[in-house]
């Protein structure tokens, strides 16, 4: 499967109602982007709606953005995955990761192993007695550089998420030649600073007691004092993109130019303002 240079990013369960999820995919998929990026929520089973949105367009490829490897065996992954190729026509990434310590004990009860090892024998399974498993499209969330490493050897490459040209630049080392560097990059058309910092803070805010992501953005140069009172002013401006539609774009070009394959340009809105979600993919579809 060939990976397109723009996506989206969007989670299903930021829509109001059900019924707003087609004709949000719809519209991603009118306006040219090549894959729209989800993440495994509390609100929707990634498969189940991954399979829904699959059925509501034709051409846009649907990435889960994570599914994570504690929500179900490799086996499932495996025959989900190519169920749902089978049944629209080669559209479907499997996007895997290793999840959140809160979100896999607290929340599903399970014990939270070792990330490398885990996940290694996680893509065993994936692939284990298939014929032609090197070409499965399946990729993995990777910030640090053993699990990009093990992105380069046992898929087709990386999701990293909450980064920087900087982290994207180094990822492209490491994965090497001909893999998929696919970056989320979260980004807000708003012109007044501090209104685009706070949009940015409160979509932060979820992530900013997570270790894994505290320990990659110390790897990326940001400091204890930027993630003190919701992040710094520096900090936000590198995690949420603002300004116009130019400024955005300049931003997002930055990690192609770092070694980007493809950029998910993830939308940061009031809550309720899908207009403004929607009018945000429209202005940066050309980047």
């Amino acid at each position: 499967m060939k990976l397109g240079r723009l996506g989206a990013w969007y989670a299903a369960d930021k829509h109001a109602s059900p019924k707003d999820i087609s004709p949000f995919v719809k519209t991603v998929e009118k306006l040219g982007y090549d894959t729209l990026w989800y993440p495994e929520s509390r609100g929707y089973e990634s498969f189940s709606v991954g399979g829904y949105m699959l059925s509501e367009t034709t051409t846009l490829k649907l990435g889960s953005s994570i599914a994570s490897i504690y929500a179900r065996d490799a086996f499932t992954s495996r025959r989900g995955m190519i169920s749902l190729n089978q049944l629209y026509g080669d559209r479907f990434i499997l996007g895997l990761g290793v999840s959140h310590v809160p979100m896999v004990e607290g929340l599903r009860g399970h014990v939270y192993e070792k990330p490398i090892p885990t996940m290694r024998a996680y893509l065993n399974g994936v692939a284990k007695g298939e014929p032609g498993a090197a070409d499965f499209p399946v990729c993995i969330a990777a910030l640090g550089p053993l699990m990009l490493k093990l992105a380069g050897e046992m898929t087709q490459g990386a999701i990293p998420y909450n980064s920087t040209p900087k982290h994207t630049a180094g990822a492209a080392k490491i994965l090497g030649p001909n893999k998929w560097l696919a970056i989320e990059q979260k980004v807000t058309l708003e012109t007044d600073p501090a209104k685009a910092r706070a949009l940015g803070r409160e979509e932060l805010s979820r992530y900013m007691p997570m270790t894994n992501y505290r320990n990659s953005w110390f790897g990326m140069g940001f400091t204890e004092a930027d993630l003190e009172n919701g992040g710094s002013d520096a900090f936000i401006d590198q995690m949420v993109l603002w300004g116009t539609a130019d400024q955005v774009k300049a931003g997002l070009r930055a990690h192609f130019d770092a070694g980007a394959t493809h950029v998910a340009i993830q939308p940061v809105h009031a809550p309720g303002d899908t207009a403004g979600r929607d009018a945000m993919l429209a202005a940066l579809a050309d980047t």
